[in-house]
């Protein structure tokens, strides 16, 4: 018999409300327990909450959902108190002593969700994606996901695969008739559908997964020593968080710094100079640091007179406050200057335009990298299955829904589920 749960679910105390969850088998029972008689469904109702000895320990609103028509597809109470840290205790403590109550684990109001039903494993992905949205356009790409974007889509191609896999049983189970020859005409147009969908669905899937909203873009800074690398990444984040000196070598390892700008979030790495070479042990760790964050760099700022070491690289004319420095060097981008504003945000706007071509659009369905994977796996069955070979056909078909399925976690392993999970909070 499943256990019934308990947790605060609206923050925890102290608070002007607490809302206390109870979902599972006795949530009635123990609702009862506190509050006395019930109130109509889904009607809110004030009670007097007392523990088994008959003490008061609050008077709170009682609401009661039936199941399965609620959120965790059980049977569900809502209590909603005040917020002291007290009252919260002594309820929370008599309901664990309710017979199968219990006070629940991080994120398991939702996975109940998953379990019956009420939400697929890309709308849970996308609940949890919410909870940690800091930016406006996280919580736009996650409310897509909880919505179904993502869920509809894969289901249309499911249900498409569907279809093609019930006409080539269909002519299977007609072919084994003896005087019933196998529709050639039927599979190459079954296979025409199949490379189609795959198409449609690589197109949908090779743009940047929205996990890159969350990742951060980043953004290295990287030249020669003394070159004005932490000077600028002190302008772009305005603060002092490289140190900055006249001494070439002052930064010897990698220096990141987080900035939330335009409702993107960036990572800005300062790198040790890039000297050519040297008997500093810790320097050339350093160099060797750079050279790695220069490869994995999304955005590289070059800050050498020399050409940069991708073509990606956005080449800027660093120091030109200094004397002699004052014309931009052709092949430059941008020319910064220390004491001009208007050149860090010329910077700026750069990194910005470059940024928006790494980012998924705001107005396409927003695909996780996992997702992605299962889905390109799902399309190269698709496109792999022989034209000759009417057995194979259906066996990449059923590749090709097993793969969509683990979008929607109709397959998903409980390493899977605890992972994700353990990303919510006790009342989630």
């Amino acid at each position: 018999m499943t256990d019934t749960i308990f947790a605060v679910s609206s923050g925890q105390p102290p608070a002007a409300i607490a809302v206390i969850r109870v979902s599972g088998p006795a949530a009635f029972t123990a609702a009862e327990r506190l509050g006395g008689p019930l109130p109509q469904a889904r009607r809110a109702s004030l009670r007097t909450l007392k523990d088994a000895g008959g003490a008061v320990l609050d008077s709170a609103l009682l609401l009661c959902f039936p199941g399965p028509a609620t959120a965790t597809g059980e049977d569900l109470v809502e209590l909603h108190c005040h917020g002291g840290r007290a009252v919260v205790a002594a309820v929370e403590r008599t309901l664990a002593e309710h017979p199968g109550v219990r006070r629940a684990e991080p994120g398991e109001f939702t996975r109940r969700a998953l379990l019956n039903g009420r939400i697929d494993l890309a709308e849970a992905e996308g609940l949890a994606d919410l909870l940690e949205a800091q930016t406006e356009r996280q919580r736009r790409a996650a409310i897509s996901a909880v919505e179904g974007r993502v869920s509809q889509a894969v289901r249309g191609w499911m249900d498409r695969l569907a279809m093609l896999s019930a006409m080539i049983e269909a002519m299977l189970d007609f072919a084994e008739e003896d005087d019933v020859p196998l529709d050639e005409a039927g599979v190459a147009r079954i296979r025409s559908e199949m490379q189609a969908l795959a198409r449609v669905m690589l197109e949908m899937v090779e743009r940047p997964p929205v996990d890159r909203l969350h990742d951060g873009i980043r953004v290295v800074l990287a030249g020669p020593p003394n070159s004005g690398k932490s000077t600028l990444l002190n302008l772009l984040v305005e603060r002092e968080a490289a140190i900055v000196s006249p001494i070439a070598g002052t930064t010897r390892d990698r220096i990141e710094a987080s900035v939330l700008r335009g409702g993107i979030a960036y990572v800005l790495t300062d790198t040790a100079g890039l000297a050519e070479d040297t008997d500093d042990v810790i320097e050339a760790i350093g160099v060797t640091r750079a050279q790695e964050a220069i490869a994995q760099a999304d955005i590289l700022l070059w800050m050498a007179d020399t050409s940069p070491p991708r073509a990606d690289a956005i080449w800027l004319h660093a120091r030109a406050d200094l004397p002699g420095r004052g014309a931009l060097p052709e092949g430059r981008r941008l020319a910064v200057r220390r004491d001009d504003g208007a050149s860090v945000a010329a910077v700026w706007d750069a990194i910005a335009d470059t940024a928006t071509t790494l980012l998924p659009r705001e107005d396409a369905i927003g695909f996780k990298r996992h997702q992605q994977e299962q889905c390109r796996r799902a399309a190269h069955a698709l496109m792999a299955a022989p034209s000759d070979d009417i057995l194979l056909v259906a066996e990449e078909l059923r590749i090709a829904r097993q793969a969509l399925a683990e979008v929607l976690g109709v397959s998903a392993t409980e390493t899977m589920l605890d992972a994700l999970f353990g990303r919510f909070c006790l009342g989630k």
